[in-house]
Formats: C-alpha cells, structure tokens, sequence
C-alpha cells in the first residue's frame, strides 16, 4: 500500500531525456515538476516502480514520440495515454516549447480527464499489429513507385494539373 491514494504523472519525451511532472489527486492537488531522467530503460523502470510503491493508484501520460516509452509502460502494468504535442493547448503568450512546461500542462490535463489526454488520443500500434503495419506501408510505397514512371511516360508531366495563375 503507498503513502497516497492517487497521482497522475507525465513524461515529456525526448530522445536523451523525459521530463517528469506530477499532479496530486483531487482538484486542490499540487502539480510540480519532478525534473528531467534518462531515457534509458532501466532509470525510467525504477522511476516507475518506486512512483508505483508510494501510490495506490497512478495513471501516466506520454507525449507522442519514437522513444518506446509507451510500450514499456504498458508492460511494466500501467495505462498509458499518449498524446500528439500538436493537441496540447497553449496560452496565447508560450510561444516557446520547453519540455519542463509540456510536462506540466500534460500532468494537469491528465488530472483535470481532459479529452485531449484520454487512451484514444493518439493510436499507438501494438508490437502484436507491427508486421502487418510494415506489409501495408511497403505495399503503398510499392504502388505509388509503379505509378509514377507510368505518369511520365505518357508524357503526362505534373505541372499540367497545377493552376495557372497570370502574373
């Protein structure tokens, strides 16, 4: 049983590091940037298990990225939303993407059960569908690199289906 019932966390992921933030359960709960870990598996596993030790319940978030932060998640027992970083709303005066404010608002939308942060946001394929997401995606590239020469031997050229404006 943890110290505390409930706590949502969000990674800002990047290659080298993931910032963490965390937001205390219930709506006077704190949020607070926890700081900045490797990527690598083996600190974000014990980042995970001891977050997992000292809560009863926690859900994660994960901004939308190559790392395979989701997938080991999932596998370590947790749900994972994953969120694309075009969908997180920005005041009009955060220009500026930092990864520590990314955190932040992911930790207080996942808290708040914001729509943009909900296990649909972005589909994610599971390793089981990986084979069948490479066979469609070489089949696509396939046709499209046999149509094209067809085009242009008919002497059909791209330019022709552009409009025209006057100068």
């Amino acid at each position: 049983m943890g110290e505390y019932s409930e706590t949502y966390v969000a990674f800002d992921t990047s290659k080298t590091k993931h910032a963490v933030a965390i937001a205390d359960g219930g709506q006077d709960g704190e949020v607070r940037f926890v700081g900045e870990v490797a990527s690598s598996p083996a600190t974000v596993e014990r980042l995970i298990r001891k977050l997992a030790g000292r809560y009863d319940k926690v859900h994660f978030c994960c901004e939308a990225g190559p790392t395979g932060l989701f997938r080991q998640i999932r596998e370590l027992g947790h749900d994972c939303a994953v969120v694309a970083p075009s969908l997180i709303p920005k005041k009009p005066g955060e220009r500026i993407k930092t990864n520590r404010r990314d955190a932040v608002s992911l930790a207080r939308l996942l808290r708040a059960g914001d729509e943009i942060v909900s296990p649909r946001s972005v589909s994610t394929v599971l390793p089981s569908r990986q084979p069948r997401r490479h066979t469609s995606a070489s089949r696509t590239t396939t046709t499209a690199t046999a149509i094209e020469p067809k085009i242009v031997a008919a002497g059909v050229s791209h330019s022709m289906f552009r409009e025209h404006r006057p100068a």
